[in-house]
């Protein structure tokens, strides 16, 4: 059946996004306007840095560059939105805008959640199989892995997407977010939601077990052989190759679980909303800063562009 058979041509939605707080719209624009800002050029730069230096193309930093790209887009499939609706009077959306917004936004997390357990995998085959990693780690493994990530993510997107092209809806609706959130659209529609809602929890614990266990197992055959490992500073080195990716693991599934955490109420939405706004928009920000800061080739490679731009000019 159509779209437009099954909802009524006036059905109108708006994103009530951060309304309540009006004396906060500029302030809040301009902090986000900043946070996106550097989210482009972290997550651009790190991928043009690790194309232009030939001692990242190997498989951590193959993987890296696709979490950049991953987190650039999500970040954008929100973050401009979201700035709009900030200063606009006017924050409806089209139901099918709204739902395209969801589809490519799902598409991306789901990927990002994936892409991170997989970078997980290729340091425990770095570090408990290191005279075997080349080898293990090939090309063709790594774009089989990646190319898994992004095509689960795109199966996930579309089968919650098509779910929710047959649900009616009428009249004016408000979405009590800042972007397209799927359960916040269950709740406005007039249809029986129970297999939309039973399919979201279905992916949603499916995607975030699967990868967490995954992580966990990783770093568990990590552990013992960084403890099996006589000299300090091989054990220093283990951990330190680790540490960015476990910083990045920690945010993203630690807000994560704290939104699977919240209870369902009125009381709750605003804190959903912040926790949203950390992995919709801070978390894309961060991941380049956290893979940048602490390595050395990728500081060395952003020093030579820095230089070789004074002395151009």
């Amino acid at each position: 059946m159509l779209l437009s058979e099954r909802n009524d041509s006036e059905a109108t939605f708006t994103l009530l996004g951060f309304s309540d707080y009006p004396e906060l719209q500029v302030p809040l624009f301009l902090i986000f306007l900043a946070i996106y800002s550097i989210t482009v050029v972290g997550n651009i730069g790190m991928i043009v840095i690790i194309r232009i230096n030939s001692k990242l193309h190997t498989p951590m930093y193959f993987f890296l560059s696709h979490l950049s790209l991953v987190d650039f887009c999500y970040s954008s499939i929100v973050a401009p939105q979201m700035l709009v609706n900030l200063l606009a009077q006017d924050r409806s959306i089209s139901f099918l805008g709204c739902v395209i917004q969801f589809f490519f936004f799902c598409t991306f997390v789901v990927t990002e959640s994936f892409i991170l357990a997989v970078m997980a995998y290729d340091r425990f085959v770095a570090i408990c199989n290191p005279l075997l990693y080349t080898v293990a780690m090939s090309q063709k493994l790594c774009a089989l892995l990646v190319l898994g990530s992004y095509v689960w993510g795109v199966a996930c997107s579309l089968i919650l997407t098509c779910s929710a092209l047959n649900l009616c809806f009428h009249g004016f609706n408000t979405i009590n977010h800042f972007f397209c959130e799927f359960s916040a659209l269950l709740s406005l529609s007039c249809s029986d939601t129970s297999i939309n809602y039973l399919l979201l929890f279905i992916f949603a614990t499916f995607n975030e077990v699967s990868t967490l266990f995954l992580i966990l197992l990783s770093y568990l055959f990590i552990l013992v052989t960084i403890l099996k490992m006589r000299s300090a500073s091989g054990r220093r080195k283990a951990f330190s190759t680790c540490a960015s990716h476990l910083t990045a693991i920690t945010i993203f599934h630690g807000t994560i679980l704290f939104l699977y955490c919240v209870p369902n109420s009125k009381n709750s939405r605003h804190t959903v909303k912040v926790a949203s706004v950390f992995y919709t928009v801070v978390i894309p920000m961060l991941n380049p800063l956290i893979y940048s800061l602490r390595n050395k080739d990728v500081k060395s490679t952003v020093s030579k562009i820095v230089d070789s731009k004074v002395f151009s000019s």
